[in-house]
């Protein structure tokens, strides 16, 4: 607990404003040993600085996973790899490739699964680990031993998932954000005096708000200096203020722009998030973090409407906003005290700092420092925001994957203008009967959800176990079926929208068709990082950005369309611009490989 105070925003301001007399770490406390591998032969003396940094030719740090245990959890699971531990307790050389070189490894790729899968088998001895020394006498600081908590791999199952939670209710607040909106809609309508379309401007602009936040945040978080934490707190900080006076307006004008910067600020779930979890998980469990982390994401629109629809009917339609406000405070204040850093890379560059203070050894770096000398933050995210977009128009693959989430994206938020024309005209619900129908998403949700777990517990993960990674393609296999049935279920939601047939076969519908593109999404954001693991972070922005910039359009064009040309008609019409998706599907699964052979952007 007191790691997680410590290293959480709290923590850390209370470090700032005492010169870190409070809150301290290991390497600033009296009596701390520096590790002798971390000091000069002939340049450091073994008792510098006070003589708290000594020579030792046998140092081990007492670890535990946080809670009296040793790393346990998900990792165990490789314990056959255990027998190769003895090997490596008596070979230094073996020793030096333990630490930070999973840092060093590109993501998403063969090798760091096996860096990952011999860091699993050294976790079950404290095996110290040698920090490599380059030709220039440059010590690059790494984990002290390979049970190291500092390092977000090793933390306890408990904490990992806390952290992960935090993260996951976060996103499904900012989310839930967009859509709680929609009820608000006919108050806005009567208060300023305004058309449908001006009044679901206040959707759109936020929906287009959270794309384009990720081109900033993305990279920002990338930067060691600033890590996850720093734009996590900071903007969601500006989030919860904006929420304020958006619920006070008066000016029309005024709601639209706040309503762009809250998804603006709010973003960073969509940049980082899925980043954060990489931090802390195992590729080979990665995907069982990231599909709940989506989950919330995908299930937290549908329950907008159905949160604020009734208290909008009692009140009035500012209620809305306030109950943003109320998920939000609580979350903030979580954050503030138990959210910690989980960026390796930022904890390594901090621990090099400390070391350097505590220990005299100037020469001590981390690797971020040695790959971003010489690059400026504005160069760094330049290279962040051009580089998508340059694969994007230059790469068949990506460019279909992000056209085709792009259109799931807003065939789904086309739903927020299609569910009032459909059951309050034709069944006759009431403001908040309609937004329990958003429901049927979440429960569709669920279900995909079951369906892609059963797939990674039963047949991926024990896959990869056998034969390694299979080419990326394989990824795709899930979708080929999905993708019949998402386009399926849009038309059949399209002709049950009568009032001849009863609603439920409509939210039948809607729950096969929410399963469908979950399962459809997972495979695309498995596949994008697989196939361009240097580029993936950028790659998601610029997904992000094309999803948001399609739902956009797609919010204000749809209540328009609906109620010119009907209901199954214009369903129809999106159902038949998803049979695209199809053939793209399919093409990609058969030709994916030859068309990441021609590009120099992915990994082949």
């Amino acid at each position: 607990m007191f790691d997680l105070l410590r290293d959480a925003p709290f923590g850390q301001l209370v470090r700032y404003l005492t010169r870190n007399k409070v809150f301290r770490y290991p390497e600033e406390e009296p009596g701390f040993q520096c590790p002798s591998t971390y000091t000069v032969e002939g340049t450091l003396s073994p008792t510098a600085v006070n003589g708290s940094c000594k020579n030792t030719s046998e140092e081990k740090i007492p670890i535990d996973g946080g809670d009296g245990t040793t790393a346990p959890g998900l990792e165990s699971s490789i314990g056959k790899l255990s027998d190769t531990t003895s090997d490596v307790d008596s070979d230094l050389e073996r020793q030096t490739t333990l630490g930070i070189r999973r840092t060093q490894t590109i993501p998403y790729t063969e090798e760091r699964l096996e860096c990952e899968q011999r860091l699993a088998a050294s976790r079950l001895a404290s095996i110290p680990i040698v920090p490599v020394k380059t030709a220039d006498g440059v010590t690059l600081v790494d984990w002290y031993n390979t049970n190291d908590p500092a390092n977000p791999q090793n933390w306890s199952q408990k904490k990992k998932a806390f952290v992960a939670l935090q993260i996951d209710l976060y996103t499904f607040v900012v989310y839930c954000g967009s859509s709680i909106y929609v009820a608000s809609e006919i108050g806005i309508i009567a208060e300023f005096g305004i058309g449908g379309t001006e009044a679901s401007l206040g959707l759109a602009l936020y929906v287009l708000g959270y794309g384009l936040g990720p081109l900033l945040w993305a990279p920002m978080s990338e930067i060691p200096t600033f890590g996850r934490n720093i734009p996590y707190i900071a903007s969601f900080a500006i989030y919860l203020i904006l929420i304020i006076p958006t619920a006070l307006v008066h000016d029309y004008g005024g709601l639209m722009v706040l309503r762009f910067l809250a998804g603006f600020f709010g973003s960073p779930c969509l940049a980082n998030g899925g980043a954060s979890m990489q931090d802390m998980y195992s590729l080979l469990y990665l995907p069982y973090a990231v599909s709940l982390w989506v989950s919330f994401a995908f299930a937290a629109p549908a329950l907008g409407p159905t949160i604020s629809s009734f208290a909008v009917v009692a009140e009035n339609w500012r209620w809305s906003f306030w109950e943003i406000l109320w998920m939000t405070g609580p979350i903030f204040l979580l954050w503030a005290f138990c959210l910690p850093e989980t960026s390796a890379s930022t904890i390594l560059l901090h621990r090099a700092t400390r070391l350097r203070q505590e220990s005299g050894n100037k020469r001590i770096r981390s690797q971020t420092e040695i790959d971003r000398q010489g690059l400026s933050p504005r160069a760094i995210a330049m290279d962040a925001v051009i580089k998508p977009f340059e694969i994007m128009f230059k790469d068949p693959a990506v460019m279909f994957t992000n056209v085709y989430t792009a259109l799931t994206y807003s065939i789904y938020y086309s739903f927020f203008e299609v569910f009032p024309l459909v059951y309050g005209p034709l069944y006759g619900f009431n403001l908040g009967e309609t937004g329990l129908v958003f429901i049927s998403i979440v429960v569709g949700c669920v279900l995909g959800m079951m369906i892609y777990y059963s797939y990674l517990y039963f047949f991926l993960i024990p896959d990869i176990r056998k034969n390694g990674f299979r080419v990326q393609e394989w990824r795709l296999r899930p979708a080929l079926p999905a993708v019949f049935v998402f386009t399926l279920s849009l038309f059949a939601f399209g002709w049950t929208a009568n009032a001849n047939v009863h609603w439920a076969a409509g939210v039948i519908c809607l729950i096969i068709y929410a399963a469908s593109i979950y399962i459809i999404l997972q495979c695309i954001f498995v596949y994008i990082p697989m196939s361009y693991p240097q580029y993936a972070a950028s790659l998601f922005a610029s997904n992000d950005f094309c999803r948001s910039l399609f739902a956009f359009a797609a919010v204000l064009f749809a209540g328009p369309i609906y109620s010119n040309v009907g209901i199954g008609q214009g369903v129809s019409i999106v159902g038949g611009l998803s049979v695209l998706g199809i053939v793209g599907m399919w093409l990609l699964y058969f030709y994916g490989a030859k068309l990441r052979a021609r590009s120099k952007f992915a990994l082949s």
